[in-house]
């Protein structure tokens, strides 16, 4: 049921009046924080658009961030996949919202990932 309220979020997000499409700046990257749960250690990780980084046991690519004009981190939302070590499938593969991180989070038992900020320069 909360995937299908974000998936809604997200189509009605894309299908809006293109004014409001007008609001939205692409970022040139994004900041995340990733919490390693076993081991009580938070890394922040700054990626660019299309990069990957290797944070311990799992692989975060960043597809894409976008954030409201004037705000890159107040609303910022990125495109992530999160893939294990070694697995092909994703663990998570969809938006990470930066202001409700708790929309669509990363599943994991052992880690989890935050959107901070999108970087813009």
């Amino acid at each position: 049921m909360k995937r299908l309220a974000v998936v809604m979020a997200m189509v009605a997000a894309f299908c809006a009046p293109a004014s409001a499409q007008e609001s939205v700046n692409p970022g040139t990257g994004a900041v995340l924080r990733v919490l390693d749960k076993l081991n009580a250690q938070v890394f922040d990780v700054t990626l660019a658009n299309g990069q990957s980084a290797a944070k311990g046991l799992i692989e975060i690519s960043l597809n894409e961030c976008r954030f409201p004009v004037g705000n890159p981190s107040g609303d910022a939302y990125a495109f992530l996949t999160i893939r294990e070590a070694g697995v092909a499938q994703p663990v998570f593969r969809g938006w990470m919202v930066a202001s409700s991180p708790a929309l669509n989070p990363l599943d994991h038992p052992r880690y989890d990932v935050w959107v901070m900020r999108c970087t813009t320069s």
